[in-house]
């Protein structure tokens, strides 16, 4: 009978391992990605657009429409506590997971609001939820715009092919703001000033967790160093 008990309980515990579930509070980087405590999180299933990324409105007027879906997915968001279950890991070293605050889904809550689109390419999760904010023009389907991938690609072919041209897929820093946040394959963080060897070439893109600092004292406070060279 013991080692009976005993075979269940080892049978147990790496099933139990399996939900990778972490939570924390959360610090928005932008619509769709996430500082979750000390993880970086790309929540599943939902795209968002890019900083820089222009919306329409009905009178013609051109407004960068990721800025402003940073800043509600911020007020919704910012400082406080979620809870998270892994889907699986992005090329970029990002835990992509669901997240829930107060048992409500995240992605859900942004689709539904018109803050991010479902991303049908990896999920159908959203899709219903999509399709109502459309009908009730809620959020970004109140205006004209393109879909954060089409832009994204759209982006590329004008700089000639991504993160290896030179160009900046995050549009223009904001003024005095020219320290760039770069995350390399390994996920070091590493900030680079004007000046220094690779500068020039590298390019700040907010949908891989990267932004512009305005001083080195806040690339340290958010945890970047500075490149050697």
């Amino acid at each position: 009978m013991l080692r009976i008990c005993s075979l269940i309980v080892l049978m147990m515990v790496p099933v139990a391992g399996l939900a990778q579930g972490f939570g924390g509070v959360v610090r928005v980087i932008d619509g769709d990605t996430f500082d979750v405590g000390a993880v970086r999180v790309r929540l599943h299933g939902v795209d968002a657009p890019e900083a820089g990324q222009p919306c329409t409105n009905g009178d013609g007027v051109q407004w960068d429409c990721g800025a402003w879906v940073t800043d509600q997915v911020r007020a919704r968001l910012g400082g406080r506590r979620v809870s998270c279950e892994k889907v699986t890991e992005d090329r970029y070293g990002r835990t992509v997971a669901r997240c829930a605050l107060a048992g409500q889904d995240v992605g859900r809550m942004l689709v539904s609001e018109g803050l991010a689109l479902a991303y049908r390419r990896y999920s159908m999760d959203y899709d219903l939820d999509e399709k109502r904010a459309v009908i009730a023009g809620r959020g970004l389907h109140a205006h004209r715009f393109d879909r954060p991938e089409d832009h994204r690609n759209a982006v590329r072919g004008e700089r000639g092919g991504g993160a290896g041209a030179g160009g900046d897929r995050s549009g223009a820093a904001a003024p005095g703001c020219t320290i760039k946040g770069n995350i390399g394959r390994s996920g070091a963080r590493i900030y680079h000033m004007p000046g220094q060897a690779d500068y020039a070439r590298t390019v700040i893109n907010p949908r891989d967790g990267e932004r512009w600092f305005c001083t080195e004292a806040e690339a340290r406070a958010a945890g970047w160093r500075k490149a050697r060279r």
